[in-house]
């Protein structure tokens, strides 16, 4: 048992930070990130035989806090906006106050798989591997998911009639030409 103990408070101490970041993020409050943070500590500790070892063991338990967060959510008496807190942390350099509402809102208006795939990659730092591996899927379809992902929040962008691109004549494709 204390070999157990030890090997889980190395685990804790080493996965306590970007776990609980993950929560902040995707929670409407602390209040909530800590509940969600405390059941994905204790469902490690009850399944402590299935964490992997090492580096995976952060993959692992995004999973288990992915899949705690959804409970959470659907346990919620009233149904909150659930991208609150990272609408407020999105920074658009160089973006005026009016263009970074307008990004908040295009991003909180996109479907919860295609949020979720964005913050792996923008707040969680993960490649494909490592989001393939927090999603249980191939390397592949989540290579693909987060291209489709991509792709619809620059569509919703564009729709939204923000353009983050810099101006023609710092584009790479104007030093060449058009392709017509």
């Amino acid at each position: 048992m204390d070999d157990r103990k030890t090997r889980f408070e190395e685990m804790y101490a080493a996965t306590y930070s970007p776990i609980l970041g993950y929560a902040l993020r995707r929670c409407s409050s602390p209040e909530d990130a800590a509940d969600v943070v405390a059941e994905t500590f204790t469902v490690a500790w009850r399944r402590f035989e299935e964490v992997p070892a090492g580096e995976k063991a952060r993959l692992w338990l995004y999973g288990v806090a992915r899949r705690v967060l959804a409970n959470h959510r659907r346990g919620e008496s009233r149904r909150r906006l659930r991208t609150t807190q990272l609408r407020d942390e999105i920074a658009v350099v160089g973006a005026d106050p009016v263009d970074a509402l307008a990004i908040r809102r295009t991003f909180g208006d996109l479907s919860d798989d295609d949020r979720e795939l964005l913050g792996l990659v923008a707040w969680e730092s993960l490649d494909h591997s490592g989001i393939a591996a927090v999603l249980g899927c191939s390397k592949g379809a989540a290579r693909v998911r987060l291209h489709r992902a991509r792709r619809r929040f620059s569509q919703a962008l564009h729709a939204a009639g923000i353009d983050l691109m810099p101006p023609t004549m710092n584009h790479p494709m104007s030093e060449r030409g058009s392709l017509t």
